[in-house]
C-alpha cells in the first residue's frame, strides 16, 4: 500500500502534448535575438501566386527536427485572408522512417515586396522567414534568417543541377553562411 506521504509518480505526457511541446520549443529557437550581420537582402517582388505549391527541400542548414530528414517537402498555400497555409512534411531517419507533418501559418509582413514572412508554429510566436533568392522560372528558392542560423535551398524537383546548387551554395558564403553547415536532404528517386 502507497503511503499517503509519497507523492504520486507524475503522468506521461500525452503525445499531443509532446508535439506542442516540439512545436514551442522550435518557434522559441527560431524567434531569437537578432543577428549582428547586415540584413540579407530579400526578393524584390515575390509574386505569392506562383510561389505558392510543392518545394522540395534540396539542403539545409537544418533546425531540430530536421537533422534526419528524409524526403522533405514544403508547400505553400494562399488562403483567402492572405495567410498562407503551410504543410512540412518529411520521413524520420530514413526513406521510410516515420512520416512527419508540421502545419505552420505564415504571414506576410511586408505587403510590398510579399518576400518577408513570418512563420507561426505556435501562437503567438512567429519566426522571421525571408525569401532570399527565386529564380525567374520560379523553380529555385532560398530561404533564410538574418541570424544566418537555419536556411533552406528549395526547388520545384527532388534534384537541383549541380551548377545551380553551387552557385547558390556560393551566394550563402557571401551573405555570411557557414555553408560547412548544409545538410544535403535525400529524396527517393522516382520510381522507374
Amino acid at each position: 500500500m502507497r503511503s499517503p506521504l509519497l507523492p504520486h509518480p507524475p503522468a506521461a505526457p500525452s503525445r499531443p502534448r509532446l508535439a506542442a511541446l516540439a512545436g514551442a520549443t522550435l518557434a522559441l529557437l527560431l524567434s531569437g535575438c537578432a543577428s549582428r550581420l547586415p540584413p540579407l537582402p530579400t526578393v524584390e517582388q515575390l509574386d505569392l501566386n506562383r510561389y505558392m505549391g510543392k518545394w522540395y527541400v534540396i539542403a539545409c542548414i537544418p533546425t531540430f527536427i530536421e537533422t534526419e530528414a528524409y524526403n522533405a517537402v514544403e508547400t505553400y498555400r494562399l488562403e483567402p485572408d492572405g495567410t498562407i497555409d503551410t504543410v512540412f512534411t518529411f520521413n524520420q531517419g530514413s526513406f521510410d522512417g516515420p512520416p512527419k507533418r508540421y502545419n505552420p501559418r505564415g504571414f506576410v509582413r511586408d505587403p510590398v515586396h510579399q518576400s518577408t514572412w513570418g512563420m507561426q508554429f505556435v501562437w503567438p510566436f512567429k519566426t522571421e522567414f525571408l525569401v532570399t533568392h527565386i529564380d525567374p522560372g520560379y523553380t529555385r528558392t532560398v530561404v533564410g534568417r538574418n541570424r544566418r542560423d537555419y536556411v533552406w535551398i528549395m526547388a520545384r524537383t527532388p534534384e537541383m543541377p549541380a551548377a545551380d546548387y553551387d552557385q547558390l551554395v556560393r551566394e550563402l558564403a557571401a551573405q555570411g553562411y557557414d555553408v560547412t553547415k548544409l545538410r544535403r536532404v535525400p529524396h527517393r528517386p522516382p520510381a522507374p
